[in-house]
């Protein structure tokens, strides 16, 4: 499914964001300093972040994982490095992941990167800003639309993934299109009515629902 579609017009769009961004502005929005989502330079580590993130804890589980990835292989950058992790049958200890089912999958999303001829972040990011792409990967059995949009948050594409805690902002503004895409365009056209990039507008969010107990990762690489 394309990235694009949405079920709902553009004034039912408009509308939605608007009560968005009016209860997002009540709620400090504007006031608070701007942190965007971080963005990484590690290929292994985004593939990692964007497979392991879903449904798990990040601040105890998934974090922990990205940031020992970071240190004990920073050469892994790279597609042609990650393979090679595969072909040695190590990719459950590059993740310190055991379960098969997210172990499979990031080496479906490898094969699938190398098909493509992707290679490193950089080629990612160009990727991810081709619909064609977005809708090739999402036929990688567990991939989405949420985790398209948080790998290109991840690369530093100004976007917004729609998680459940957009999804509870959104019905606490009285918004009752769930619909995915709907929900990314409506949020999305909220961040642009605050002039707030669309990355800080989604960091927000996520503090805003996880504050104080949850920290950011930072990847500084």
């Amino acid at each position: 499914m394309s990235r694009t579609g949405a079920k709902g017009s553009a004034i039912e769009v408009l509308l939605a964001a608007r009560r968005i961004a009016d209860h997002a502005k009540d709620e400090g929005a504007l006031l608070e300093d701007k942190h965007p989502r971080a963005t990484c330079g590690h290929l292994g580590a985004v593939l990692a972040d964007s497979v392991l993130q879903a449904g798990l804890n990040y601040t105890t589980v998934v974090r922990p994982r990205v940031l020992a990835i970071l240190r004990a292989y920073p050469n892994h950058h790279k597609i042609s490095s990650l393979l090679a992790v595969i072909e040695d049958g190590k990719t459950g200890v590059f993740l310190n992941w055991r379960h098969h089912e997210k172990v499979t999958r990031f080496e479906a999303l490898v094969v699938f990167m190398k098909n493509w001829g992707i290679e490193d972040v950089s080629d990612l990011r160009a990727g991810l800003a081709s619909d064609e792409f977005c809708d090739a990967i999402q036929t990688v059995n567990g991939i989405g639309p949420k985790t398209v949009d948080y790998m290109a948050c991840l690369v530093g594409i100004d976007s917004i993934a729609v998680d459940r805690h957009v999804r509870t902002f959104a019905k606490t503004v009285g918004v009752e299109n769930d619909d995915y895409h709907f929900l990314r365009k409506s949020f999305c056209c909220a961040a642009d009515l605050l002039s707030l990039p669309r990355r800080e507008f989604d960091a927000w969010l996520w503090r805003r629902a996880t504050a104080p107990a949850q920290v950011q990762l930072t990847l500084g690489v």
